[in-house]
């Protein structure tokens, strides 16, 4: 009989410690035990030891391969509290498991909830966990993208944690052909070899011919065309909302934050996967936040992370090998 491939090694980064992701980290540890997967999770010992003990998983915790990352003083550890040390602590266990990750000891990474103010008051420059994946890979933050899976929807973001009006002065041909080609890539880790892509217009209507403003003929329309030549299966610029009204492409391209995120949250609210696109390693965080108002009550549900890690292990639908 043929020998049955290794187990996917994913690291499972613990977000922010006063958050659900410690909480959310072991039961999701716990749910996929059965399953032909290694996790390694990486976070404050402490925090992780306290959680376990709390959902009655400290044998299951003792088991567990474990990075142990900065513990937490006791005026920060506070469960459902917005800490600079807290904010520091997502960063420090993220950054560790990308650089495990890129020294090849792990496959992908997946990262439980930041919370960005509190990452703001610890001073540490930080747009989202694309922009972390840059500056830990050494490239630029606009060499990384976000791509949302969920609700049978992949859309891949070209810009995201900015201002409308700075998002506009920042999209042009080249960036929106990167966000595509990095899409494109990305699904076919997933298992899609030949992925048909619509790109979403900025403006109404992909601006009506121009009569609703000129910068989708001027930024958007290039960067379709280019792709085109280069062999893609690409679409657009057409209205967001005609495009995934159809439902016919594999790949969306947004251009700016609540294009993509809306209608992704809105068919999967709390079972999204976050892909940071585009580096030579691949982290998905989830597709909701740190749930400060429930941490440490036990009652969070794991299900994003579960479906996060099953995903990047090609255990579930839309799954494939990893590269």
């Amino acid at each position: 009989m043929p020998a049955s491939a290794p187990a996917p090694r994913l690291a499972l980064a613990v977000g922010d410690p006063n958050g659900i992701g410690p909480e959310i980290a072991l039961k999701a540890a716990q749910a996929l035990q059965s399953e032909n997967v290694n996790l390694t999770l990486y976070g404050p010992s402490a925090v992780l030891t306290r959680t376990a003990a709390m959902l009655g998983l400290s044998q299951l915790w003792e088991r567990l391969d474990h990075v142990a990352t900065p513990e937490l003083s006791e005026q920060a550890a506070r469960p459902g509290q917005i800490e600079a040390e807290a904010g520091a602590s997502a960063v420090a266990s993220a950054s560790a498991a990308l650089r495990a990750c890129r020294a090849g000891r792990h496959d992908a990474v997946v990262a439980c909830p930041h919370h960005e103010t509190a990452i703001a008051r610890a001073g540490i420059p930080f747009s989202g966990y694309p922009s972390l994946v840059a500056r830990v890979c050494g490239l630029p933050e606009d060499s990384v993208f976000l791509m949302l899976v969920g609700g049978g929807l992949r859309i891949v973001h070209v810009t995201l944690h900015e201002s409308v009006g700075s998002a506009l002065a920042r999209i042009s041909p080249a960036l929106v052909a990167d966000a595509a080609r990095a899409g494109i890539r990305a699904c076919r880790m997933l298992g899609i070899a030949s992925p048909t892509v619509g790109v979403f217009g900025i403006n109404p209507h992909a601006s009506e011919d121009g009569l609703f403003g000129p910068e989708d003929r001027r930024l958007v329309e290039p960067a379709v065309k280019l792709l085109q030549t280069e062999g893609h299966r690409v679409d657009g610029p057409r209205g967001a909302d005609v495009l995934l009204a159809e439902r016919v492409h594999d790949l969306y391209v947004a251009m700016l934050h609540d294009q993509g995120h809306i209608p992704v949250k809105l068919l999967a609210p709390h079972a999204a996967s976050a892909l940071s696109i585009g580096a030579d390693v691949v982290l998905s965080s989830v597709g909701h936040g740190s749930a400060m108002d429930i941490a440490g009550r036990g009652i969070a549900d794991p299900e994003a992370v579960i479906r996060t890690v099953r995903l990047l292990a090609g255990l579930g639908p839309g799954g494939g090998p990893l590269p």
